[in-house]
């Protein structure tokens, strides 16, 4: 098994993220092709290439290492929950869904393209997701498996899909705090977590070493959306590359409008203290990227 030895030193977090972000997008521009059917690739570049956090692929990447796993498999998963992500900002930006004219700081796919492509670009972007983890060699069958299994799950009713559908069902209702947590467990945390738990599936964690790191995605999933609440009502529009304000404009209920602004704030520290502890829980030897990873989310301005 080729495992990650060629990461930048672990004392230099601005240089690892730099240097795993710059492998990714390099795969991406190389995996999403141009010269898909009538503009479609150039569709599908636009709404991944060029923009984002990465914060999934980085995730990927920091857990692969802490369980010395198969980079060539960690490659592929980070670029696959990657382009699952971009599929899901595709469609949540439509018309029908949450309307919006402004992603990474560029116009949307449907204002770029119109609504179809944009509707096709996103299908395309999500099957790609599942043709970039089964490739024909260089990764163990078993693997292959494992991973379409975790994004899949992710990526569907059980997760991603389904924690859309209870917030379009929940626009102007009042949720208690269980109610959304579940739906943002679902709607945004579930492929945080998966994105942990990828990384670690190309590798060979113990049981209780991935018991943890599941614990470890789940309260990093959570922090990240409680952190996204927070920056819609602190942060303007070309900050977040995206536009603010927009939840309290369409009455969605989130953690500011549920504990107040301090309340959610003290919650995402909270989150954040669950996280690093889970990573002590799991007793592998270097959980410093992914610690580090938890500490950005948390403190991120964007």
């Amino acid at each position: 098994m080729n495992a990650i030895t060629n990461a930048p030193p672990r004392n230099d977090f601005k240089s690892w993220c730099a240097g795993h972000a710059a492998a990714v997008e390099q795969a991406l521009s190389r995996w999403v092709v141009a010269d898909a059917p009538a503009g479609l690739g150039e569709a599908m570049r636009y709404a991944v290439l060029d923009g984002g956090k990465r914060l999934r692929p980085l995730l990927v990447m920091g857990a692969c290492e802490a369980v010395h796993g198969d980079a060539g498999a960690a490659l592929r998963a980070a670029c696959a929950v990657e382009l699952i992500h971009a599929y899901s900002l595709v469609h949540d930006d439509m018309p029908c869904m949450d309307d919006d004219v402004l992603r990474r700081g560029k116009p949307t796919v449907h204002v770029q393209f119109g609504e179809a492509r944009a509707l096709l670009a996103g299908d395309a972007l999500q099957a790609l997701a599942f043709e970039l983890l089964t490739p024909p060699e260089g990764v163990a069958p078993a693997i292959q498996a494992r991973l379409c299994r975790l994004l899949a799950r992710a990526a569907g009713y059980a997760g991603m899909a389904g924690g859309q559908a209870i917030d379009l069902a929940s626009v102007g209702q009042s949720l208690d705090e269980a109610s959304l947590r579940r739906m943002h467990q679902l709607k945004t945390g579930a492929l945080l977590q998966a994105s942990v738990m990828m990384g670690a599936a190309c590798g060979d964690a113990d049981a209780d070493a991935s018991a943890a790191l599941e614990r470890y995605g789940a309260a990093l999933g959570l922090a990240f959306q409680v952190v996204d609440d927070i920056l819609d009502v602190t942060a303007d529009s070309a900050t977040l590359g995206k536009t603010a304000g927009k939840d309290a404009a369409h009455d969605k209920p989130t953690y500011v409008s549920l504990m107040g602004l301090s309340g959610a704030q003290a919650h995402a520290r909270e989150l954040l203290a669950q996280a690093l502890g889970a990573l002590g829980d799991s007793r592998l030897d270097d959980t410093r990227a992914l610690a580090a990873l938890a500490t950005m989310v948390v403190n991120r301005d964007n």
